[in-house]
This record gives C-alpha cells, sequence and structure tokens, in this order.
C-alpha cells in the first residue's frame, strides 16, 4: 500500500467518523426537539409526536431511567412498541397541573464512534425547566449515556439512558411569558 493509498484511507476514516457526530448531534439534539411542550414542530398531535420520536430509535431500542430517582420514576422499555407505551402515558393523558412549558437545554457533549463506524455512545448533560398550568415549576438536570447504531445505512437511536442530576422547585413568577404554541416551523 502506498503513502497516498494509506494517507486517503486515514482521511476517509476520520471523514467516517465526522459524519458520524453530525448525525448522532442531529437526531440527539431532534429527540430533545419533538420533547420540547409545546412542541415547536407542526404536529396532529401527540400520537404523530410520538411517532416521529419513534423513527428515529432502532426496533430494539431501550429506554430507561436509571439511579435512585429516576429507575422508579421512569423504569426501562425494550423495543418500539415499549418506548411507544412509555410516551404514550407521558402525553396521552390530561395532567392535573397541565404542562404548559418543556424545552431541553443539551450541553457537555462527548461522541465515540467505533472503528467501524456503525456503533457509537453519546454523553450529555441537560437541563429543563418545566412550568405548569398553575404556576408551579421546576428545574431538572439529567445525565444522557445514550447507544446509536447504523440501521441499513442511518443512524438510529440503540438506547436512551436518563439519570437525574437533580430537580429544583423554581419560584412562582420567575418567568413572565409562556406561549401556548410554537410557530417556529410555520409555514408561511
Amino acid at each position: 500500500m502506498t503513502d497516498l493509498t494509506q494517507e486517503v484511507l486515514q482521511l476517509k476514516r476520520r471523514l467516517d467518523v465526522l459524519e458520524a457526530e453530525a448525525d448522532i448531534r442531529r437526531i440527539q439534539a431532534r429527540y430533545m426537539f419533538l420533547c420540547d411542550t409545546p412542541c415547536p414542530e407542526p404536529v396532529a398531535d401527540d400520537a404523530e409526536r410520538i411517532e416521529k420520536i419513534l423513527e428515529l430509535y432502532s426496533e430494539d431500542a431501550i429506554w430507561e431511567g436509571v439511579g435512585s430517582y429516576y429507575e422508579g420514576q421512569f423504569g426501562q422499555a425494550v423495543g418500539k412498541q415499549a418506548i411507544r407505551k412509555h410516551f404514550q402515558a407521558f402525553w396521552g393523558q390530561k395532567k392535573d397541573p397541565e404542562l404548559l412549558l418543556n424545552v431541553h437545554y443539551l450541553t457537555s457533549e462527548q461522541i465515540h464512534v467505533n472503528a467501524a463506524c456503525d456503533h457509537a455512545d453519546g454523553q450529555w448533560v441537560h437541563c429543563q425547566p418545566w412550568i405548569f398550568g398553575d404556576g408551579s415549576s421546576l428545574l431538572r438536570s439529567s445525565r444522557l449515556n445514550n447507544l446509536f447504531k447504523k440501521v441499513d445505512g442511518v443512524w438510529k437511536i440503540a438506547r436512551t439512558r436518563t439519570e437525574n442530576v437533580f430537580v429544583a422547585p423554581l419560584t412562582t413568577g420567575w418567568v413572565s411569558n409562556v406561549p401556548t404554541y410554537s410557530v417556529l416551523m410555520k409555514e408561511d
């Protein structure tokens, strides 16, 4: 193998890793985007939102809450049907008080792609304010340790694993404006 051939192969490997990282970053951000309330992407209803989220997952994916706080609250869902039920329990019922706003902020990203560029893991810390219809609100933070794999050439989430860092109630009145819907992706 010539030096030039070896250099081209090394460059291709680096490009494959960069493309994998970018795809994984987009998938994770899209997942969080679709989980925001109000949903910033036009959806007919929560069932459509859930199906858009499930498009991001492999058929055998796992969604789980771990650690002393989230294990009891979220448990583990294995496979798309179980993950669908998990989200239906969250969005499929009227809550009292009603959730008015939930926004996910991702930080502290680490993505590691395997040598074959077909599996990866990613870690993030996320923070999210929750604002409810009764005026109460809280701030949650979690660590994510997720797995990804290529399925038919497309990156999919293979595991979502979330662990609580903290939950903190916020003072009533800390926010002055909460939208009832998003116009971000509204067609002009």
